[in-house]
C-alpha cells in the first residue's frame, strides 16, 4: 500500500503536479502552506464551471486579500449564486477549500436559528480535514458570541458526541479569544458562562479535545487569571486521570505568577 503524502510545509517546495492537482480540485491539501498556495480563481473556475465570469473577476481582484477574507469573499458568492443548497452541493467536495467556501456561505446567511445553522454545519464540523474543521467555526463565530448563553445551552450537547471532532467544536467555536477570529468579549469578562462546555471534557480521553480546552482556559487566562487558577485547582482536586494534568498544565503555561 502506497503511504499517504505528507504534504510540505513551505509553498516553494509543493511539487508541480500537486499544485496543479489543488487549483483543478482534484486533491486535498495536506498542511496549511498547501492551502495557502492555491489560486482561488483558478480552483473556483476549475470546481464550479457555472459561476458567472464576474464572479471569476471579483476572486482574481481579492488575490491580495488575507486568507480569511477571501473565504468570505467565496462564501459570500456561493450564498448568492446557489442558497443554502451550495452546502449539499459542496459538502463532499474533493477539494477541502471548496468544502471551507460552503462554510463560509453558510456563515453568511440570514433568518437561521442557531440550532438551524449548526445542524448545517455539523458535516463541515465532524470533517476529516483539519482544515474544514477550522473553516467551520470561524465563520459562525459571530452568530455563537451574539447569545452567549444560548448558545452554550445548544453546543452543551455536542459535548457528549462520540465524535471527537465534534466535542472539540463546541469549544473551540466558543474559545474567548480564539485564532484568526474576533473575540467574544462577555467570555474574556465572565468566562465562567463557558463552564458547562468545559466540565464535561475536563477528562476527555483525546488529546486533540485536551488541547482545545487547555487553549480555552488559556485564552480565559489573560484576563481572568485567578479564574483559571481556581478552575484547574479543582479540577486536580476532582480528577487523577493523565488527560486532566495535561489540560492543566498547558492551560497555565501562560499564567506566571500573576
Amino acid at each position: 500500500m502506497t503511504p499517504p503524502r505528507t504534504g510540505t510545509s513551505r509553498v516553494a517546495e509543493i511539487p508541480a503536479d500537486v499544485l496543479a492537482q489543488l487549483h483543478a480540485g482534484t486533491r486535498e491539501s495536506r498542511t496549511l502552506a498547501e492551502g495557502l498556495a492555491i489560486d482561488f480563481a483558478l480552483l473556483a473556475e476549475a470546481a464550479i464551471p457555472d459561476l458567472p465570469a464576474s464572479d471569476l473577476t471579483l476572486i482574481r481582484d481579492s488575490a491580495e486579500r488575507g486568507v480569511t477574507r477571501r473565504m468570505e469573499l467565496l462564501g459570500a458568492i456561493l450564498l448568492r449564486q446557489f442558497g443554502l443548497e451550495a452546502l449539499d452541493r459542496f459538502a463532499k467536495h474533493t477539494s477541502d477549500t471548496v468544502r471551507g467556501w460552503a462554510c463560509f456561505a453558510l456563515g453568511h446567511a440570514t433568518k437561521l436559528k442557531l440550532k438551524e445553522r449548526l445542524a448545517l454545519a455539523r458535516p463541515f464540523a465532524d470533517d476529516p480535514h483539519f482544515g474544514v474543521r477550522e473553516w467551520a467555526w470561524l465563520p459562525l463565530r459571530p452568530h455563537l458570541a451574539a447569545n452567549i448563553g444560548h448558545t452554550v445551552k445548544v453546543l452543551r450537547p455536542w459535548t457528549a458526541e462520540a465524535s471527537p471532532f465534534l466535542r472539540r467544536f463546541a469549544v473551540e467555536a466558543t474559545r474567548p479569544r480564539g485564532v484568526w477570529a474576533n473575540h467574544i468579549q462577555v467570555l474574556k469578562d465572565n468566562p465562567a458562562l463557558g463552564l458547562p462546555l468545559l466540565e464535561p471534557l475536563k477528562a476527555d480521553p483525546e488529546r486533540y479535545v485536551q488541547d482545545s480546552v487547555a487553549n480555552w482556559l488559556n485564552d480565559a487566562g489573560k484576563s481572568k487569571a485567578a479564574w483559571v487558577r481556581e478552575v484547574c485547582q479543582r479540577w486536580r482536586e476532582e480528577s487523577a486521570s493523565e488527560a486532566t494534568a495535561h489540560i492543566v498544565k498547558r492551560a497555565g503555561r501562560n499564567l506566571g505568577g500573576r
